[in-house]
């Protein structure tokens, strides 16, 4: 893709997990962030957030005009197996939507983005929001804070396109 400034790639940057953090820079420059919450509820059954999640990516398709890329945070290692499985759905979600529509992603490894925001690849997530803050972010929580340090890596090191 050729940028121009008419012409600015629309990219979206994800935290994924049940509650996942989001940032999204739009074709016209602004950088939106939040959370979005995909646990099922007490009488549904566990494959409802992977469909909760596959409606919120094409409600942001929809509501953004277009996305050109999607990055995620690349985990290696979860700590409990819930979050692996968790974790394993929606990468699988988000990769076939994206496949599905033509979309390239790419995940970016966690040491990679944490050392770009906080320089040290083991920052924690206090750390993080508080680098996020000194950027003039306001992030609800670590998710958002990690989303929009995934987009800041992506836009600072990768000049903002796939």
């Amino acid at each position: 893709m050729t940028q121009s400034p008419d012409n600015v790639a629309s990219i979206l940057a994800l935290d994924l997990g049940s509650t996942t953090g989001w940032a999204v820079r739009n074709g016209r420059c602004r950088i939106l962030h939040g959370t979005a919450e995909f646990r099922p509820t007490r009488f549904e059954g566990g494959g409802m957030r992977y469909l909760r999640f596959g409606r919120w990516l094409e409600q942001t398709l929809e509501v953004t005009g277009g996305i050109d890329v999607v990055y995620f945070e690349e985990v290696r290692r979860h700590i409990g197996t819930d979050a692996a499985h968790v974790f394993g759905g929606l990468l699988a979600t988000l990769t076939a939507w994206c496949e599905g529509r033509g979309i390239p992603y790419q995940g970016v490894p966690v040491g990679t983005w944490k050392r770009h925001a906080c320089r040290k690849g083991n920052a924690s997530k206090h750390e993080v929001i508080a680098a996020m803050r000194q950027r003039g972010f306001e992030p609800a929580d670590d998710n958002e804070a990690d989303a929009i340090a995934i987009l800041l890596w992506v836009l600072e090191t990768e000049g903002g396109v796939a």
